[in-house]
């Protein structure tokens, strides 16, 4: 295993690296953390690419976070940016993308092909 956390967020190939139950770790540490710092029950808007491993991510993510006492927002297949936006416009604590960006596709499971319905 590589070097995971950068600048930019978790980095892996999903099932190996990236594991259902680190990303659940990951969302009930985000909760600890924010916690720490008077966010008391935070809320996470939480967002995805189509990726076919991005719907499990988002069910560890957001299971961490409500297994912390934490809330979750789940916005489904968003842009980036949409979750900053949307992360500021409803006032949530913090938000969270998953997506492999421009990195290979097993960074986050294969691409979904259009009219693929899993």
């Amino acid at each position: 295993m590589g070097r995971m956390f950068g600048t930019d967020g978790v980095r892996g190939v999903a099932g190996s690296e990236l594991t259902r139950d680190l990303t659940l770790r990951l969302g009930r540490a985000a909760v600890v953390v924010l916690g720490r710092h008077g966010q008391g029950r935070p809320t996470f808007v939480v967002g995805r690419d189509p990726r076919e491993s991005g719907e499990w991510l988002e069910d560890a993510l957001v299971d961490g976070i409500l297994s912390a006492g934490g809330d979750a927002i789940i916005a489904g297949v968003q842009p980036t940016p949409a979750i900053a936006f949307l992360t500021t416009a409803l006032g949530a604590a913090s938000g969270a993308v998953i997506s492999a960006s421009h990195n290979p596709s097993e960074y986050n499971g294969r691409p979904r092909r259009r009219g693929s319905t899993g």
